[in-house]
C-alpha cells in the first residue's frame, strides 16, 4: 500500500513508464522520465547534505521543474515550503525566517527578488531558467537546475533513496493571509494521500482522465488537488504557466483528450465572457470544478446555460485540503458546497459556546478526518486555539447545514459583524449588492461605531461606464434585506485587493472614511 504521492509516481513509472504524465509547452513528460528526474533531484539534495525534515522552498511558477523539485524533495526526506510567486519583501521575509528554508528553487526573476533580503538560513538557490551566466548572489550558492539534475545523475550508484513514511512531514503551506499574517500549516504525507484518494473517489477520477491545469502549483487547489489527483490516478495533465481565458477556451474546444478543468470563480467569469464572444465548446467536459472563493449563484446559472453543464463547487483550505463537495452524481446546488468527502466529517457549532447546532442555524464549520493537518509550524498557541478537545479543527468559516445535507458558507467568523446586538453576515449583503446592474465587485466589512458597536460598510467596484450613488445602493439593500443589515456607508473603490487565487483581502481595504 502506497504511503505518499511520490511512491504512487514510482509505481506508475515501473508499470507504465511511457504513459504521459505532463504536457507542457510542447513537451511530453512520461511517468518514467518524470520519476528518473525526481530521483536525480533527490540524490542531489542528499549529496548537498539535506537531512530529513529540513526545508526546501519552491518560489516558482508552473513548470515540470516545479513538479520534479516538489517530488524530489519528498523523496529526499525534506519538507517543501510553498511560496506564492506574487509575494514580495514583507511576505517573503516572513516565510523564509519562519520556515528556516535552506534551499530555494526559483527563477531568475525570483532570484532578483530574493537577493536584497536578509535571509540568514538560506544557503543555495537552484535556478530553473538561466539562459547564460548565473547571477551573482553574494554569499549564496547558485546552481542551474539542469546542473543540479546532472549532479544527481552522477550520484545514482552512490546514494540510496527510500520512500517517505506516511507520518513524515511533507509540506509547509502558508495560509493565504486574508485576515492577517500567514501561518505555516504542516501537512504529512498521510494527509496528502488520504485527501486525494477521497477526492478521486468522490469525483470518479481515473487514469483515463486528462486535466487542463492552469491553477498555480504553489496553491492547494492546483497542487494538492490538480497535480496530486493526476499523479495518483496515473492520468495526465496539460499544464499551463498561467490562466489565459482565450487560450483555455480554445484548448477546451480543440483538445478532445481533456476531461477535467478546475478553476476559481474569476476564471469562470472570464471563460463565460470569452464563450459569449467566441462560442462555447461543442463537447462537454466530464467535470468542471470551482473553489478557493465563493461562486455566485448567478455565475453558476450562467455557466450552466452557456456551457451546458453545472459546475461542481467544493470547499477546502490550506490546513485541510478538501473538506466538502457537491455530488458528482445528484444535484449540484448553487451557492452551496455540498457535504463531506468520503471518510471525512463536518459539523456546525455555535461560535462562542461551541455547542452543536441544528440544521438551518448559522455557526462555525468544524471538520475532522485523516486529511486534517498536523498543526501550525512553531505555533503551539495557534494549535491550542484551532483544535477542540475531541480533535475537531475549527475552520474559522461560518455556515449552515440544510436538512438534506448541503453546507452553505456565509463568511469568515472573524468577519461576522455585530451591530446593535444583531449578527450580520457579510456574504448575504454581498450577494444582494452583486445583483445590482451597476456593480462589478463588492466586499462588505464591519467598522467600529460608537452607537451600534459596528456599522456595515460596503466597498464597491462599479462596472465600466456605470454609475450609482451611495443612497441608491443603500436603498437597493433596504428593499431586499432587514433594515439592520443594510450598509450604513458605501465606499467606491478600484479595484478590490485580492490574493493570487481571487480571495478578497478585506484587511487590506483602505476605506477613506475609516
Amino acid at each position: 500500500m502506497i504511503q505518499s504521492i511520490v511512491e504512487a509516481v514510482s509505481l506508475h513509472a515501473q508499470e507504465r513508464p511511457a504513459q504521459p504524465a505532463l504536457f507542457f509547452a510542447g513537451q511530453t513528460l512520461s511517468y518514467g522520465t518524470l520519476f528518473a528526474q525526481v530521483e536525480q533531484f533527490a540524490r542531489s539534495l542528499r549529496a548537498w547534505g539535506l537531512q530529513d525534515g529540513q526545508r526546501v522552498a519552491l518560489f516558482l511558477g508552473n513548470s515540470p521543474a516545479f513538479v520534479v523539485a516538489y517530488l524530489g524533495t519528498h523523496l529526499a526526506g525534506g519538507i517543501v515550503v510553498l511560496i506564492n510567486t506574487q509575494y514580495r519583501q514583507v511576505e517573503l521575509s516572513h516565510i523564509f525566517h519562519d520556515s528556516e528554508a535552506l534551499l530555494c528553487v526559483t527563477s531568475a526573476a525570483g532570484c532578483a527578488t530574493l537577493l536584497p533580503l536578509a535571509l540568514p538560513t538560506l544557503r543555495t538557490l537552484i535556478l530553473v531558467d538561466v539562459p547564460g551566466a548565473l547571477p551573482s548572489a553574494g554569499d549564496l550558492e547558485t546552481i542551474a537546475f539542469a546542473d543540479w539534475i546532472s549532479v544527481g545523475r552522477e550520484q545514482s550508484q552512490a546514494l540510496a533513496l527510500s520512500m517517505p513514511l506516511a507520518d513524515a512531514p511533507a509540506v509547509l503551506g502558508y495560509t493565504s493571509g486574508t485576515t492577517g499574517r500567514s501561518k505555516g500549516a504542516l501537512l504529512a504525507h498521510s494527509n496528502l494521500l488520504a485527501n486525494i484518494q477521497a477526492v478521486m473517489a468522490a469525483w470518479h477520477w481515473t487514469g483515463d482522465d486528462c486535466l487542463l491545469l492552469t491553477l498555480p502549483l504553489f496553491h492547494t487547489h492546483g497542487l494538492m488537488v490538480g497535480l496530486h489527483g493526476t499523479l495518483v490516478s496515473g492520468g495526465s495533465a496539460v499544464l499551463r504557466a498561467a490562466f489565459e481565458s482565450a487560450e483555455v477556451l480554445a484548448t477546451l474546444k480543440t483538445n478532445p483528450a481533456i476531461s477535467l478543468f478546475f478553476g476559481v470563480p474569476t476564471m469562470y467569469i472570464r471563460l463565460l465572457a470569452e464563450a459569449r464572444a467566441q462560442g462555447a465548446p461543442a463537447r462537454p467536459l466530464r467535470l468542471f470544478v470551482s473553489g478557493s472563493a465563493p461562486l455566485s449563484p448567478q455565475v453558476f446559472e450562467e455557466f450552466r446555460e452557456v456551457f451546458g453543464q453545472p459546475i461542481l463547487e467544493r470547499y477546502g483550505m490550506t490546513e485541510t485540503i478538501m473538506n466538502l463537495t457537491n455530488p458528482y452524481e445528484g444535484e449540484r446546488r448553487a451557492g452551496t458546497v455540498g457535504g463531506p468527502f468520503p471518510g471525512q466529517e463536518a459539523r456546525i457549532v455555535e461560535v462562542r459556546t461551541r455547542q452543536l447546532l441544528p440544521s438551518g442555524e448559522i455557526g462555525e464549520i468544524e471538520v475532522r478526518g485523516p486529511h486534517v493537518f498536523a498543526g501550525y509550524w512553531n505555533r503551539p498557541d495557534a494549535n491550542a486555539e484551532a483544535f477542540s478537545a475531541d480533535g475537531w479543527f475549527k475552520t474559522g468559516d461560518l455556515g449552515w447545514l440544510s436538512t438534506d445535507g448541503y453546507y452553505t458558507i456565509t463568511g469568515r467568523a472573524r468577519e461576522l459583524i455585530i451591530s446593535g446586538g444583531y449578527n450580520i453576515y457579510p456574504r448575504e449583503i454581498e450577494e444582494v449588492l452583486a445583483m445590482h446592474a451597476a456593480i462589478a465587485e463588492v466586499a462588505v466589512v464591519g467598522r467600529p461605531d460608537p452607537e451600534m458597536g459596528e456599522r456595515v460598510v460596503a466597498a464597491v467596484v462599479l462596472k465600466t461606464g456605470q454609475t450609482a450613488s451611495e443612497a441608491e445602493l443603500i436603498a437597493f439593500c433596504r428593499e431586499r434585506l432587514a433594515s439592520y443589515k443594510k450598509p450604513r456607508q458605501v465606499v467606491f473603490v478600484e479595484p478590490l485587493p485580492r490574493n493570487a487565487l481571487g480571495k478578497v483581502q478585506k484587511h487590506l481595504l483602505h476605506l477613506s472614511s475609516d
